[in-house]
């Protein structure tokens, strides 16, 4: 038996208790969680902005230990240390193969809706975006798991399986930022961190960090921001103004608003990229005219899991992270217990602090 999070049913509060997990089978392997991030992802998911069978461990950004592997397993054993990836590319289906796009692979998250262990009075349990994080063990595909570089601090590197890799991927992947662009990212989460020291680490100049809150100004910059603004009416008026009068070279939405993308949208220059990384309802509706699209002749692109593929990725941010320029520990602005997961759901809704890492 092992402590976890479990969400009962869509919107209903998540109860603190054991569960029974299984030995991993063939082809998988049990991993001891270090730490685990909240991800707004994980708001999403329990209050029904995303879809997950219920109930549910939920929680998908982790880092841990093998402790034990299953038949047929040879990359990897007990006591490697790994991030989780919860969306594992199959390496067969048209877009790992044909497009060599695995973050968009249609078997990745196959396994959220397959029964992974069960609760303490034997009802099946889904696991969350297929890694079900929010517990001191989970049970996942070995597929689902990176080995995670040395050098690189275990409780820390729980943010490479999410909110580093989408940040790092929505710039150098989707959005493509060259050395001098100007770069504009709205909202300073864990993910609008992220972003902001890839921009930095891309030679982006200036980084303008956008959100609804002065007290992450000093976050901001420290992620190497070099101009905050609050957000307001105006807001695309001074990006203007800190860029010539041009508007951003690249925006990033990381919200997930129709306000906030269009918002960023029109911070972009003509012929810029607006990137949006932020998971709305599909009540969020963004209206363009016909007539704007075709004068300002920008580009508008969805970003998921940062186009990036881990296993490329993982190595990559590791190295960065080895050589300090790339800095997660300053990401984190809360280290909480399982127990905490409700308050650090609601700081995000408030739009409080950074990244919130459960560590075990």
């Amino acid at each position: 038996m092992v402590r976890a999070a479990v969400l009962p049913a869509v919107g209903a509060p998540l109860e603190l208790t054991e569960i029974d997990l299984p030995e991993p089978g063939p082809g998988q392997v049990r991993v001891r969680l270090a730490a685990a991030g909240v991800c707004h992802s994980d708001l999403s998911l329990s209050n029904g902005t995303l879809r997950q069978p219920v109930p549910a461990v939920l929680g998908h950004e982790g880092a841990g230990t093998v402790v034990a592997a299953g038949e047929g397993v040879t990359s990897l054993a007990p006591g490697d240390r790994v991030v989780l990836n919860w969306a594992p590319s199959c390496g067969a289906c048209h877009f790992c193969v044909q497009l060599a796009e695995p973050w968009l692979c249609v078997n990745a998250n196959a396994g959220t809706t397959v029964p992974y262990a069960r609760s303490k009075d034997g009802e099946d349990l889904y696991p969350g975006l297929s890694t079900a994080a929010f517990a001191e063990e989970t049970v996942v595909p070995a597929r689902a798991v990176l080995p995670l570089p040395d050098g690189v601090p275990l409780t820390e590197a729980a943010l490479l399986g999410c909110a580093a890799l989408t940040g790092y991927g929505a710039v150098n992947h989707s959005a493509q930022v060259r050395v001098g662009e100007s770069v504009v990212v709205f909202g300073v989460g864990g993910v609008g961190l992220a972003t902001l020291q890839s921009a930095r680490l891309a030679g982006a100049d200036p980084v303008i960090a956008v959100d609804v809150s002065p007290e992450k100004e000093e976050l901001a910059r420290s992620a190497g921001a070099t101009d905050y603004l609050l957000a307001s009416d105006t807001t695309a008026k001074e990006i203007r103004e800190r860029t010539g009068g041009f508007g951003a070279d690249v925006a990033v939405e990381c919200v997930g608003r129709a306000e906030t993308i269009r918002a960023a949208w029109g911070a972009t220059r003509r012929g810029g990229r607006t990137t949006v990384v932020g998971i709305g309802g599909k009540e969020q509706q963004v209206t363009l005219s016909a007539l704007e699209i075709f004068h300002f002749a920008r580009t508008l692109s969805g970003c998921v899991y940062g186009n990036s593929d881990p296993a490329r990725d993982v190595p990559v941010l590791a190295r960065h992270v080895r050589e300090g320029r790339l800095d997660l520990a300053s990401m984190v602005t809360e280290r909480i217990g399982l127990e905490d997961i409700p308050a650090a759901f609601d700081a995000m809704l408030a739009g409080r602090g950074g990244r919130a890492l459960v560590v075990f």
